[in-house]
């Protein structure tokens, strides 16, 4: 895919995707951040001829990773990295976290994880379908927060 942008964009692509969403609307929903992943992970970068070297993970659940809980819906891309020798080396991830204080609703959806790997012979549509369905509940809610970043793993 040599006509593809680089892994080094995607969380440029990923930002600028939300600033879309954003410029239409005062507060940014998770329908709206939900939109902009979706344009996002449509978009093919230059990756390893590897059937997993792109996925897509959906995850929901109410986590403390830093202080209070919080019920957090996690849209991620991961990047395989690899060496000279195409062997794996680390993955690269980009995170969109949308958070939400804890409400028994929300919190009573336990957790919930789905991966997608473009390269793997499934639907994307379809796969966007049934992780909309898991997000009902908070589609139309303004979240408290939405934090977009890449980490190494």
């Amino acid at each position: 895919m040599h006509d593809s942008p680089r892994m080094e964009k995607a969380l440029d692509v990923l930002r600028a995707e939300l600033e879309v969403e954003r410029s239409t609307q005062t507060e940014l929903t998770a329908r709206a951040a939900w939109s902009a992943f979706m344009r996002f992970a449509r978009q093919r970068f230059a990756t390893a001829p590897t059937r997993d070297s792109d996925g897509l993970l959906f995850q929901y659940g109410t986590y403390a990773f830093s202080g209070r809980p919080k019920f957090t819906v996690d849209l991620t891309r991961q990047f395989e990295i690899t060496d000279d020798e195409g062997e794996h080396e680390h993955y690269v991830q980009v995170h969109c976290e949308i958070r939400y204080e804890c409400e028994p609703v929300l919190d009573a959806l336990g957790s919930f994880d789905s991966w997608f790997f473009h390269d793997a012979d499934t639907n994307l549509d379809e796969w966007f379908a049934a992780m909309e369905g898991h997000l009902e509940l908070v589609l139309a809610r303004v979240p408290g927060e939405i934090d977009v970043y890449e980490e190494r793993v």
